[in-house]
């Protein structure tokens, strides 16, 4: 109990003031050389010059539009002579940062609400009525059992459903791609960024950037790096893809745009730079459900009144544009990186690491009774009233 009164004592009622104290000796003061030399490499050469941690940062705010342009002819037993453009193969018209473009499709034309053979597989195939539930359906039927197996064809019979007829077949991709001029479609993306902390906002369409030259560029990392117009065949294969065979199955690419600047220089060196890269990278090895597609009906009554449908199962290539980047400016006054580390390391390997730290601490420290506590307790060693007094 008294130790634990001894304790508090002093952490309430004891100060303590820095008291310089010069070392003469070479091993001392070669060895703080030594530390200060190799903390001021660590401040200046990474937290100054590589990781500039003498600036204030902040990160992008951005937003991002695109237009895509192009025409592809195609001429098919289904279709006939038919001419795309935007409005048939961008879907949606407008996504956020995103833009999907339609390169292949399965087609079923003429559906109707009847009822129809289903699909063959090994759920659907039947003999008699008896293999056909009334009312049965799955996740992955066109549509709702009606307990009748019917005539899917010359050799095979499968159970009848209630759905829209004729039901798609979608068992077999298209190869090559429906529209494989899609590679040479193009991509104009603009975008806009701001640094909210410095209040600086730029575009990817530079101000050196005309009309004409906007309507003739295409992107190229040598040629043309600023350039915000992008061929479809050539981001696919800066990403180390082949656009056709991509084309096929889909998938999703990223544009990615990076805005790291410097504001300590001036602003027209804070430019974009673009990079490419496939985001639902294919493993040949592991290769179930690849590539990127869904469906979408158009919806039309014929002459009777009767309601009908096209569906479309649309496979193609989603580009993600992905803006980020940061920005740095001015003398951030709170990084000081490792400077306090020059009057405390030094201090701690001569009073705790050294042979003669007794002997340094002993030099560094002093202690001092205060008057105030002269008849009273002391520690051990202190100096009696009288000879207090007698200083």
């Amino acid at each position: 109990m008294a130790g634990c009164c001894v304790v508090l004592g002093s952490f309430l009622f004891e100060y303590d003031t820095p008291r310089i104290v010069l070392i003469r000796s070479r091993k001392v003061g070669l060895m703080n050389r030594m530390v200060q030399l190799l903390i001021l490499a660590y401040v200046i050469g990474w937290v100054f010059v590589w990781e500039k941690g003498y600036q204030e940062t902040d990160s992008v705010v951005s937003s991002v539009t695109t237009k895509a342009k192009g025409v592809a002819v195609t001429n098919t037993s289904k279709l006939g002579f038919w001419i795309w453009d935007v409005a048939d193969y961008v879907i949606p018209a407008q996504e956020e940062n995103s833009l999907f473009i339609m390169t292949n499709m399965i087609i079923t034309m003429n559906q109707t609400q009847s009822t129809c053979a289903e699909i063959p597989d090994k759920t659907t195939i039947c003999n008699s009525d008896s293999d056909c539930i009334p009312g049965s359906t799955s996740t992955h039927s066109n549509g709702v059992e009606t307990g009748k197996c019917v005539s899917f064809n010359e050799s095979v019979h499968t159970c009848e459903v209630a759905a829209w007829c004729p039901v798609e077949d979608d068992a077999g991709v298209p190869t090559p791609a429906f529209l494989k001029a899609a590679e040479n479609f193009t991509l104009l993306v603009k975008n806009n960024i701001w640094y909210p902390k410095f209040n600086f906002s730029k575009r990817n369409i530079l101000p050196n950037i005309t009309t004409s030259y906007l309507k003739s560029c295409i992107y190229d990392a040598q040629t043309d790096p600023f350039c915000p117009i992008f061929r479809l065949g050539k981001i696919v294969e800066d990403a180390g893809h082949s656009f056709q065979d991509m084309a096929v199955e889909g998938g999703i690419m990223g544009i990615q745009i990076n805005w790291d600047c410097n504001l300590d220089r001036t602003a027209s060196l804070c430019l974009p730079r673009y990079s490419f890269r496939r985001l639902d990278t294919r493993d040949l090895e592991h290769n179930v459900s690849p590539g990127y597609n869904f469906r979408f009906a158009k919806y039309y009554k014929d002459l009777t009144g009767n309601e009908q449908r096209t569906l479309i199962k649309a496979y193609g290539i989603r580009f993600d544009i992905i803006v980020f980047g940061k920005v740095g400016s001015r003398l951030h006054p709170t990084n000081t990186g490792g400077l306090p580390l020059l009057l405390v390391l030094c201090d701690i390997i001569v009073l705790y690491c050294m042979k003669k730290r007794y002997y340094y601490r002993d030099k560094k420290y002093k202690y001092v009774e205060d008057y105030e506590q002269v008849g009273t307790a002391c520690a051990p060693g202190s100096p009696s009233t009288s000879s207090l007094l007698s200083q």
